[in-house]
């Protein structure tokens, strides 16, 4: 029975646009027909098609609000204005057809009683709008500024940034879990709008729970019901926030999960509370990855960047955010260390250049300084050996080397430890004889050597 009950309850979004179908015609022939006449049968009948479907919506959305666990105060001025809605369109269909039931409305002019019925289809619909999308839906979209001069209360996002340095004496609740709660949930879960009995602004609220009880279990994640809403298919009806809201990321969502099995604490620590890092990696300050510097430099002249093309040397635009660019020697395999001279009109903006498989040598080293901000290197396969390398520790923006298949020699290993910035190198093929990846200076260079070698499996012995 009680499935029988919900199912039929889950019929009032569909069956209750058929009355306000009805009535919306027949307000719009009343007006059509005020001076023509043509459909004075008509106009009746579907006023009464309207009352029997509006009491059909009525028992419908019944059934759903025993069904569904809303609130009274929720959904009461939507009842009482569907039946209003209903009996009014009974109204109407006596009115026009002169039963003598109604004798009692004769005096009353048909023009107020549209005008009146069209007012009270309108708040029934407002009403249930605003059970399905909250009583903000239609404002939600405009800007805080105008939201708040219209009346409305508003929730400002607060961002949530944690640092590396001092993240363990962060407060777990009041500068993490309060913030996604107030970002994600307050806008429904306020003293002004509190849906489902249910105050998620403030500590009291969180721990007094809803109509349907606790919220939060301390210690037990999965049986809590914030977690286990939030977790539900967006699809669900049960599913918060509802579709169309701002919903948490999967990282907020492990945060809370983290907090509750925690015990939720309103007053600890991260580090009392005694969470993970990684828990909080997506709240700290995003670094700078880009293969360039990060800052601002003016661009580059385009009568400069069109010579130094015409002598076969490509150069681009890193992004188009950036006025850093690329210069790579891919179409001029002779260019020579007395060639870069013709680079540096650019030399302020070139960030990566490839002099991978030209005719450079040592001596490019010297040269190569006055690129301030070059941020990638190659010069693979070239005849470098790495003499006089430690240059380079000057430049404070290089991230990467590429070496490979160069004559680069293992003595000059140890000036890399002097780069400030540098991250990766790259030597395959060079007369080092080592293999795979190693880490150096202290873990912040990473040195690919190549000469990778897969471990032998059962099935590379077996013949076809």
């Amino acid at each position: 029975m009680d499935v029988l009950k919900q199912l039929i309850g889950r019929l009032h979004p569909l069956i209750v646009h058929l009355p306000i179908g009805f009535i919306i015609l027949g307000l719009l022939l009343q007006w059509y027909d005020r001076k023509r006449l043509e459909y004075q049968k008509a106009i009746p009948l579907i006023y009464l098609w309207g009352g029997v479907s509006a009491t059909f919506a009525c028992i419908t959305g019944y059934l759903q609000y025993l069904g569904e666990g809303y609130a009274f105060d929720s959904v009461k001025w939507h009842l009482w204005s569907g039946i209003a809605t209903a009996l009014f369109s009974f109204l109407m269909y006596a009115k026009l057809k002169e039963i003598k039931a109604v004798d009692f409305l004769s005096k009353v002019p048909i023009l107020g009683l549209s005008i009146l019925f069209f007012i009270l289809i309108s708040f029934t619909g407002h009403q249930g709008g605003n059970i399905t999308h909250g009583e903000e839906y239609l404002v939600e979209p405009l800007p805080n500024s105008v939201k708040s001069a219209l009346g409305f209360e508003t929730f400002e996002e607060k961002e949530i940034v944690l640092s590396e340095e001092t993240w363990e004496e962060a407060l777990i609740y009041e500068d993490v879990i309060k913030p996604i709660l107030n970002n994600k949930c307050v806008s429904c879960h306020n003293p002004k709008k509190t849906k489902g009995a249910l105050l998620l602004h403030n500590e009291e609220g969180i721990l007094e729970g809803g109509e349907n009880g606790e919220v939060i279990l301390a210690n037990y994640t999965k049986q809590s019901e914030i977690y286990k809403r939030m977790t539900l298919p967006i699809d669900d009806d049960d599913h918060m926030p509802p579709e169309g809201k701002t919903q948490p990321s999967k990282e907020e969502i492990k945060l809370i999960a983290a907090w509750i099995d925690a015990g939720h604490p309103f007053k600890s620590t991260i580090k009392d509370a005694g969470l993970d890092k990684k828990l909080f990696a997506s709240l700290f300050p995003k670094k700078h990855d880009y293969d360039y510097p990060d800052k601002k430099i003016a661009a580059a002249s385009q009568d400069s960047i069109a010579s130094i093309e015409k002598t076969g040397v490509y150069v681009n635009l890193i992004s188009k955010s950036s006025n850093f660019l690329s210069a790579s020697c891919i179409n001029k395999p002779a260019f020579t260390d007395a060639d870069f001279e013709t680079l540096l009109p650019i030399k302020t903006q070139i960030a990566r250049l490839d002099l991978g498989g030209t005719k450079v040598t040592d001596s490019i080293f010297k040269k190569l300084i006055m690129l301030p901000n070059l941020t990638v290197l190659k010069l693979d396969n070239t005849a470098v050996t790495g003499e006089q390398i430690e240059t380079l520790s000057f430049l404070d923006h290089l991230k990467s080397v590429n070496l490979t298949g160069s004559n680069f020699e293992e003595q000059h290993l140890t000036a890399f430890s002097k780069f400030k910035a540098l991250e990766k190198i790259h030597l395959y093929k060079t007369k080092i004889k080592k293999k795979g990846v190693q880490s150096f200076n202290e873990g912040q260079i990473t040195i690919d050597y190549g000469n990778y070698e897969l471990p032998p499996i059962a099935s590379d012995s077996i013949v076809y």
